[in-house]
């Protein structure tokens, strides 16, 4: 019990690493909190300095909503404590510690934490992501999209309350975190993807 409840205290502060920022510092660039849409995330990233830092920052928040989920599996803690790393993780996303409680949307942290729930969880929400960005070419409406699926494919997937629950969540606030996003697509003002860079 106290061992699970530190794992989960750590997945929080292991999700509070903001990739985008740690990883532009690394290389020499600027703040993307301060630049682009001033998310750190992946996607202003990749509009600000292309692909590989864009890369860089992507497997770090994927990853740090992965491994503690893993880690918690590993040890075969209860559902319960699984579920609540993934959320932990995700929370320090948003959320960080470290960096001021400015953090990002959640896209890449949620797909990690899916993936380590069960690993078709999070393939389903990267495909309908992929599916959706190709029709639209709307990165944050392709999130939302995905997100708004997600409790129906945990549902279909997993059957067991802690994940549904968590996916839950974490899809709506998911979905909460992209209101500007929504505004801007109401407005016909939301950036479309582009790869130039």
């Amino acid at each position: 019990m106290i061992i699970n409840t530190g794992l989960v205290i750590l997945a929080y502060l292991a999700g509070s690493l903001a990739s985008a920022v740690i990883v532009c510092k690394a290389l020499g660039l600027g703040d993307p909190r301060e630049q682009g849409s001033g998310n750190p995330g992946a996607t202003n990233v990749l509009r600000l300095y292309g692909k590989t830092p864009a890369l860089l920052t992507l497997c770090g928040d994927v990853l740090k909503g992965l491994v503690p989920v893993l880690i918690l599996r590993y040890l075969q803690a209860p559902d319960v404590f699984v579920a609540a790393a993934g959320l932990a993780a995700f929370g320090g996303h948003i959320y960080p510690l470290f960096f001021g409680l400015r953090g990002g949307k959640g896209v890449a942290t949620l797909i990690g934490v899916l993936l380590g729930f069960h690993w078709l969880l999070g393939a389903a929400f990267v495909l309908t992501w992929l599916l959706a960005a190709l029709l639209t070419r709307y990165s944050s409406l392709a999130a939302i999209i995905a997100a708004l699926a997600t409790p129906l494919y945990c549902w279909l997937l997993v059957a067991a309350a802690p994940y549904i629950t968590a996916a839950g969540l974490m899809s709506a606030v998911l979905v909460w975190r992209h209101r500007s996003n929504m505004r801007n697509l109401l407005k016909g003002a939301e950036d479309r993807i582009s790869f130039k860079r």
